[in-house]
């Protein structure tokens, strides 16, 4: 929940810096609005102290809303995933060929499949 109220705090501040597409008619300086923020925001830093059973139900509806977001997107993962596509990569799976003029993909010998050789073995001191 502070995390959301800390979100919410920041966002207005930057917003309030933004320049607007119109001149302001209001005399409120940059200065005065972040420290009305900042009194704003210590004051909410309180608010769980003052409002404990508030705080505690804010915190389950969030809790609450969080959860319902999570659900929504799963759904909505499913669906897109069903309208758009299968799960599947779609690999072929390699089948041996017994049509003559096809010969197997297998014809490594047993020397092909040996390691290469990798220099001399250590030999423990003497």
């Amino acid at each position: 929940m502070g995390f959301l109220l800390k979100l919410a705090f920041w966002l207005t501040v930057v917003f309030m810096l933004l320049p607007a597409d119109k001149p302001s008619t209001s005399q409120i300086k940059a200065g005065e609005a972040i420290s009305a923020a900042g009194a704003a925001m210590s004051d909410m830093r309180q608010f769980c102290a003052r409002q404990k059973e508030a705080c505690a139900v804010g915190s389950l509806a969030a809790a609450e809303l969080g959860q319902r977001a999570q659900s929504g997107a799963k759904r909505l993962f499913d669906l897109l995933s069903d309208r758009l596509g299968p799960n599947e990569t779609g690999t072929v799976t390699a089948k041996p060929s017994s049509r003559p003029g096809h010969p197997s993909q297998h014809t490594l010998t047993p020397g092909d499949l040996t390691p290469a050789w990798r220099g001399a073995e250590k030999r423990p001191p003497a």
